[in-house]
Order: structure tokens, then C-alpha cells, then sequence
């Protein structure tokens, strides 16, 4: 909605006008770019009056007669970029919009500019527009895409930190906290684990906010935020949560669609890139090896079967692909069929309009094929994504780890050696089996003996591991041991539900033969449970002395004590250091 808005020029968009929109370019940077393209597509940037979209830093021809809105961060090289295009009157007016608050300074610097480019009445508006986060689902946001090795768990826990790096890094992951709430238009009551670096987080955020609240004139929480009116007169809860606090969940092997093509595809901001693979045809001898193509598929949240399936374990998905196609495939025969039956094959729309009534059924046969033509690409589309997927997970035996971390995170007896695991040479990628013993380690209570552990670590250089997790791993876990008793996961397995084989085997696309059929149980992530904890107020060792802050109280008063004793209605979560779409889901499960 907030995007929309400015690119109406920043005034809420008239419904149903059936005049032409203004046509506009629209100019952003790498950040903008990123924030844009998950929500808006090309077709609905074209319906709002965008006929170009452009990269700042590209080279741009002067457009004299048309609207330019910017969209970009307000950083050194872009504001001179863009005093630049002041410069050489590139567009008819300028709307010059900042992803996130800009300084005073740099706002003199555009003045000036515009003063010596004679085009101070070009410039139609500025505006901040707080949009510092990316929206990949209707119910979740990450910070940023273009540089998250800066606020990655790596950059916040490297052992050789400086202070004002750690301050940079906090500042950044508050402003884009910041920017979410603005645009949520309201203040949480926020909650934190102590001595973290979400601790950190929650002490700026918390001052950040509260400075806006008292500057009442400028306040960014007041009057006609597009927030107002969204939510219930209750506020909602901000968790803060430590990456530390779990490093096994991140780590772990998957079984749910969304999360599988996240952890074996090359899946960012909502779009899946695929290597096709050439064909089964060889190449003649001598022959260039055929060129792999790339394809991308966005996977958005107007694909209906994505939304379904998304949070699905992938056997499910396979066999429902495998019934969206043979139902698909009943309805294309139906139009065929009523077509020759009337000796209309190649005949034009016109002609079988001719034929009355008993071509009722054609015509509404005929006026779906749209909608079945949207059906068949979601389909084709998903059918070959779930199969790279399923090449992963036979060549890597990825149901197997799935299974295996499953029963050592839930303290359940093992079938089989860890040793012999990392030894199967079959069995994974080098990286696949440092998770898988990485797991092990973490959620051990005992540390394996040295001797043991020696025998490890030569089965892991073996497998071609590099060994530098591991001894990260160790010292965390010494350092967390002092702090905290390692992380329960409840103790459900996965139910294996017998083979595919009886489902799989009447011609299907996908040949699932020794993949198991796993079924997930329902059980609470650390991550999840703290949350269900500060939401119903629930009294727990785990999180008894969270940290409470509420930036609408006058004086921060620092109590773990909360002020409300109700249940909260709404949550916002948000892990310091990474979330993943394991824990994704299973909140999404918590909530349903």
C-alpha cells in the first residue's frame, strides 16, 4: 500500500478512476529495486503509469516531458547522482523519495543543486518514506538483500568485533526495525532476552522510538499513517530473539516445500533460479556440451498452489502437482473434445458463437481457457521446480539427515552409527554431513569425548569437511553452557508413512522410489515457544526475564514486569542474526 502510494505521487490512490494514470518513470537503486520487485510486478508497475524503470547509477536519456519518482537510500554517490540529473534537466518534475530518513546535510546538498541547476520548482516533493525492509510474504519481512552479510550472524558475532563496528551494525538493524513500524503504524511493547545482542537492538529501538513520540509535531505515529485503523486498538508485541539461543534449527535439514527450496535452490527474494538440465539426448561425440539454461520462476503470493503448499512436507506436494495435472489435463481434453464433436477445430470464436444453445458448454469451456492457460504455467511451473528439489534430495539422501537430526534433536534412540553416516560416501555433500554432525554436537548434553571426538573430526576431513564450524561450534558451546541448558525440541519424530511407491507409481512425473515418505508432527521451535510464552503471558524459566519495554511510557522504567497482564492479539517476530523459513513455518503451524 505504501509503495503504491508513492508512486501515486504520494496521495492514496482513487479507486475505480477510469482515466489514464500519469504516466512516470520510476528511478531506484539496488535497495529500492529489492523492496519493489517481491511485491510489484512489471504489469502492475505499468497499471500505476511506470512505462520505464531504471537503476540510478545506469545510463539514463533525458526524458523532458515526463514525472521521474526516485526511490532510492539516501546515500553520498546517489544524492550526487541525482543532483547530477538536477544538473542536466533530465525529466519534466522530480519526486525524490528515500527509503529511509536522510540528513539534514545531504538534504542542503540537493537545495544547493537544485538552486545552481535553476530547478528548485522541478522538484515536486521529498519525502521520507521509511520503507527500509523487504515484505517477501504477507506475513514476513527481512531486513535487507543487498548487503545482509552486514547484519548476518557471522558479522555479529565474529570474535574480533570492535565497538563502533557492533554500533554500526545495531544502528542499521534498528532503522530498518524502525522504518517496519512506521509503516505498520504502531508502537509494540517489546521484549528481549538480557545480555544479547538483541538486547542491544531492543535498548535502540526502544530510544528511537521513543524520541519520535516526544517530538509531537513531527511525530511519524500520529494522524494518517496507513497503519491507523489496520490493527486493533491492541498493540502488538515485538520478540527479540537471539540467534544463539538455537543454532541447531538453522542448521537443520528440511522437509517442507518453501523451506527445501530455500536450503537447496538458489532461492532469493521470493524467486527461484533453476539450471535446466540439458536433456536425456546425448551429445554426439566431439560435440560442445549443451549450454544449461537458466530459468527464474517468481513464486508469489498470487500462486495459488504455492500458498497452499508452501508449509507442505514435499511428498504431499508431489503427489498434489501430479493431481493439479491430471485434473488439468481432464479439462484440456473436455475442450477438445466438444471442439471436434462440432467440427469446429480451427474455427475462430465468432463461428461457435453462431452455434446456439447447445454450445453453452463449449462457450464456458471456451471463455475458462485464460484462467486454464494460468493454471498450466503454475503447474509446468512447480513441476520443475519440486524436481529439482527431488534431484537433491535422492543424489543427497536429504529425507535420510531430515530423519536422522530429527531423532537426535528429539533425544530419540538412533538406528544407525553417526559415524557411519558421515562415512556413507553416498550420503550428502561435505556440508551436508558438518550440519548433520554440527547438530549432533549442539544439542548433545554431554560433549563427546575427545577420543571420540578425534574419530569424528578424521571421518569428517575425509568426507572433504572443512573443520572451521566445528571449532566455532565448541567454543560457543562452552561459552553458552555457563549461560544456559541446551534447547529442548519436544520429542516427536517423523512418521515414516510406508514408501511412495503406492502412490507414485500410476505414471507419475515424479519417480519418488526409496525417498521416504516422512510426515511431520507438530511441535514447538525454541523460537516459538518463547513466543507463545510472552504472548499468553505464560510464566516459564525460558523467558521469566526477558527484558520489558514500552516506548509509550514517559520514563523507561526497565522491568521484566509487563504492564498489561491480557494476552497479546498480535506478534511481530524477529531474530537477531537470522530467522529461516523452518521457523517461518512453524509459527505459521503455532498460529493456525
Amino acid at each position: 500500500v505504501a509503495l503504491k502510494r508513492m508512486l501515486n505521487f504520494n496521495v492514496p490512490p482513487v479507486k475505480n478512476s477510469t482515466g489514464e494514470p500519469v504516466w512516470k518513470v520510476l528511478i531506484y537503486d539496488r535497495f529500492g529495486q529489492d523492496i519493489i520487485s517481491p511485491l510489484l510486478s512489471v504489469k502492475e508497475l505499468r497499471d500505476m503509469g511506470i512505462t520505464l524503470h531504471l537503476l540510478l547509477h545506469s545510463d539514463r536519456d533525458a526524458i523532458p516531458d515526463v514525472p521521474a519518482v526516485y526511490f532510492v537510500m539516501p546515500t553520498e554517490e546517489n544524492i550526487d547522482r541525482m543532483c547530477q540529473d538536477l544538473r542536466n534537466q533530465l525529466y519534466e518534475s522530480y519526486y525524490l523519495n528515500f527509503i529511509s530518513a536522510i540528513s539534514r546535510s545531504k538534504l542542503e546538498d540537493i537545495a544547493n543543486a537544485a538552486i545552481g541547476a535553476n530547478a528548485v520548482t522541478q522538484v515536486a516533493k521529498v519525502f521520507d518514506q521509511y520503507l527500509n525492509f523487504i515484505t517477501l510474504e504477507d506475513d514476513m519481512f527481512v531486513l535487507c538483500n543487498q548487503n545482509k552479510e552486514l547484519v548476518s550472524y557471522r558479522a555479529i558475532n565474529r570474535p574480533d568485533i570492535t565497538d563502533t563496528e557492533m554500533e554500526t551494525i545495531m544502528d542499521t538493524i534498528v532503522d530498518s526495525l524502525f522504518c517496519f513500524f512506521v509503516t505498520l503504524g504502531a508502537i509494540p511493547i517489546i521484549r528481549c532476552s538480557r545480555g544479547t545482542a538483541a538486547e542491544m537492538v531492543a535498548v535502540k529501538l526502544d530510544k528511537k522510538l521513543r524520541e519520535n513520540l516526544r517530538d509531537a509535531r513531527n511525530s511519524l505515529f500520529t494522524g494518517d499513517t496507513l497503519g491507523a485503523g489496520q490493527f486493533s486498538f491492541q498493540r502488538p508485541l515485538l520478540v527479540l530473539v537471539d540467534r544463539n539461543i538455537d543454532l541447531a534449527t538453522p542448521l537443520h535439514h528440511t522437509w517442507t516445500y518453501q523451506a527445501l527450496v530455500h536450503d537447496v535452490l538458489d532461492f532469493h527474494l521470493n524467486r527461484v533460479n533453476l539450471e535446466e538440465s540439458a536433456g536425456t539426448e546425448s551429445t554426439p561425440a566431439g560435440a560442445r556440451p549443451k549450454k544449461k539454461n537458466k530459468k527464474s520462476y517468481d513464486l508469489t503470493t498470487s500462486d495459488k498452489f504455492w500458498q497452499k503448499h508452501k508449509g507442505s512436507p514435499f511428498p504431499e506436494v508431489a503427489e498434489s502437482v501430479q493431481q493439479e495435472l491430471e485434473s488439468y489435463r481432464a479439462q484440456e481434453d473436455e475442450v477438445k473434445r466438444l471442439k471436434s464433436i462440432m467440427g469446429i477445430e480451427g474455427e475462430d470464436e465468432g463461428a461457435i458463437s453462431m452455434l446456439s444453445d447447445n454450445t453453452a458448454k463449449l462457450t464456458s469451456a471456451v471463455s475458462s481457457l485464460p484462467e486454464l492457460l494460468e493454471k498450466k504455467r503454475l503447474i509446468d511451473l512447480h513441476t520443475n521446480v519440486a524436481t529439482a528439489v527431488l534431484e537433491h534430495i535422492k543424489s543427497r539422501k536429504l529425507d535420510v539427515y531430515f530423519e536422522y537430526e530429527e531423532k537426535i534433536m528429539s533425544k530419540s534412540t538412533l538406528d544407525k552409527s553417526l559415524l557411519d553416516m558421515i562415512s556413507d560416501p553416498d550420503a550428502g555433500t561435505p556440508e551436508d554431513k558438518m550440519r548433520l554432525f554440527l547438530i549432533y554436537y549442539i544439542s548433545s548434553a554431554q560433549a563427546p569425548s575427545e577420543i571420540d571426538l578425534e574419530q569424528y573430526k578424521k571421518a569428517l576431513m575425509d568426507a572433504g569437511c572443512n573443520l572451521a564450524p566445528l571449532s566455532y561450534i565448541k567454543q560457543w558451546k562452552a561459552f553458552t553452557k555457563m549461560a544456559s541448558a541446551p534447547t529442548s525440541y519436544g520429542n516427536a519424530t517423523p512418521k515414516p508413512l510406508g514408501l511412495f511407491s503406492r502412490v507414485m507409481n500410476t505414471g507419475s512425473q515424479f519417480v519418488m522410489e526409496g525417498v521416504k515418505n516422512l510426515v511431520l508432527k507438530q511441535q514447538n521451535l525454541p523460537v516459538t515457544r518463547i513466543l507463545d510464552n510472552l504472548m499468553e503471558m505464560k510464566s516459564n524459566p525460558e523467558t521469566d526475564d526477558y527484558r520489558y519495554f514500552d516506548p509509550k511510557m514517559l520514563r523507561g522504567s526497565d522491568s521484566s514486569v509487563p504492564r498489561n497482564k491480557n494476552p497479546f492479539q498480535e506478534a511481530i517476530v524477529f531474530v537477531v542474526g537470522g530467522g529461516n523459513y523452518i521457523e517461518y513455518q512453524n509459527l505459521i503451524d503455532y498460529i493456525k
